[in-house]
């Protein structure tokens, strides 16, 4: 099969690439104060030589490194050549700015590009896109790639699912752009108006969070697709499009060009297997504001031996499985448990102990209940207008719904180790 912007590459031609991006990702990587620091102490010098078989001998970066660099950690170019940052959100109310030159606005469009092109996408196609606009990544993402592959693009960003029914019926959209929460309610609310027959859907792009197979089996379902498709991202690597699983559905695709992807043993850091699970770590080859060093992700991932039935020759890794810290993935939202303490801490009337409890319905939609202890000697009278003014703080503090509720002080268990305050049932 011919593309238009994916390479048909040999595994010789993408080593070459590998090799010479490298050398330029650490050339590059000079340029920043933070690198150079890091790289020194490793034992390197600007002239030393540097190939794949020196990754080992690179330094490590991972968020701390973002924080303490802010607002514009590990920059390698001069101010005036950045012509955008995105953001992400931090544990300590700081969020991570990455930035970006035109030339890596170019290679973020077009890894996005790419990915709508293995789903089977067309310059004759139209996209219609349900994902967060502004600092987060998302939106100009799925945007920018929909715009370099020619596809006529509808704008919209999340919610609103009248006004998306509606321009999906009007401009005849053949793909839509969510998180596979919002794609299960749009298919829902279709199956229920009986809408099937008025659209032209045809695929479905889905990313920002996890969704199990039956997630997946079941929109496509309901909405008579041909597809409905997982994509990979993050802010430090662009934004969303570093990979997206093909029609086989067999792990996903990322684009060995554009980054090395190492899996690690997360104490150790020493490579595992291929096909065990271990910490994703990336290392970018063409980025130029903010290279990526072997920049830890803390996902829990495995790359996939062999190679994929659709025949494409880019490496697989499988689904994220999970992290290495204490991070939580909530419909597409990275939440620490740190910023529901944060939050709780504003309240007087609440005490110091609380437990979130993650589960999932028999559609694979994801819930969260928080519940949270009042202080020692506050009263229980207030309880319903107290939980849902925690509820309403933390939404506008980590842009997630839950369900709160104010228990008895000490109605929580209590224990000599540490708390479990996380209890993931998912």
């Amino acid at each position: 099969m011919s593309y238009r912007f994916i390479p048909q590459l040999a595994d010789e031609e993408i080593r070459i690439q590998q090799e010479e991006g490298l050398r330029r990702t650490v050339r590059r990587a000079w340029n920043s104060p933070q690198y150079s620091r890091k790289l020194r102490a490793c034992g390197l010098e600007p002239d030393d030589a540097i190939g794949l078989d020196d990754l080992s001998r690179l330094p490590t970066v991972d968020v701390d490194d973002l924080r303490e660099g802010y607002p514009l950690p590990l920059l390698c170019v001069p101010p005036a050549a950045v012509v955008r940052v995105h953001a992400s959100s931090g544990t300590t109310g700081k969020r991570k700015i990455l930035a970006y030159t035109a030339a890596d606005v170019e290679t973020f469009n077009l890894q996005m590009a790419r990915c709508y092109e293995l789903a089977g996408l067309t310059a004759e196609d139209r996209m219609q896109i349900a994902v967060g606009y502004g600092l987060w990544t998302a939106g100009v993402g799925f945007q920018g790639g929909s715009e370099k592959l020619g596809m006529l693009t509808v704008p919209v960003g999340p919610g609103n699912l009248e006004m998306h029914l509606q321009l999906l019926q009007d401009l005849e959209s053949t793909c839509f752009g969510a998180t596979a929460s919002m794609a299960l309610l749009l298919a829902e609310e279709v199956e229920r108006a009986n809408l099937g027959g008025r659209l032209r859907l045809r695929k479905m792009i889905c990313g920002s969070e996890a969704r199990s197979e039956k997630m997946r089996q079941t929109i496509e379902s309901k909405l008579g697709l041909e597809g409905c498709h997982d994509i990979a991202g993050m802010t430090e690597m662009y934004g969303p499009g570093t990979a997206i699983d093909c029609d086989a559905h067999d792990g996903l695709h990322y684009w060995a060009d554009l980054f090395i992807i190492e899996v690690l043993d997360p104490v150790t850091l020493q490579p595992v297997p291929e096909g065990e699970v271990g910490e994703m770590v990336v290392t970018s080859l063409r980025k130029e504001a903010v290279p990526l060093l072997r920049y830890r992700t803390h996902d829990l991932c495995r790359l996939l031996p062999g190679r994929c039935a659709c025949g494409l020759n880019m490496p697989r890794h499988d689904r994220i499985l999970g992290r290495s810290d204490d991070m939580l993935i909530y419909r597409g939202v990275n939440i620490y448990p740190g910023q529901f303490m944060a939050v709780i801490g504003e309240f007087a009337e609440l005490g110091g102990e609380y437990q979130v409890e993650l589960s999932r319905d028999e559609r694979g939609l994801d819930h969260l209940a928080l519940t949270v202890e009042r202080a020692q000697n506050a009263c229980g009278g207030n309880d319903p207008a107290l939980a849902s003014a925690l509820e309403k703080r933390l939404h506008k503090a980590i842009m997630a719904r839950m369900d709160v509720s104010i228990v008895d002080y000490a109605a929580l268990p209590r224990t000599f180790s540490k708390s479990r305050r996380v209890v993931d049932k998912r």
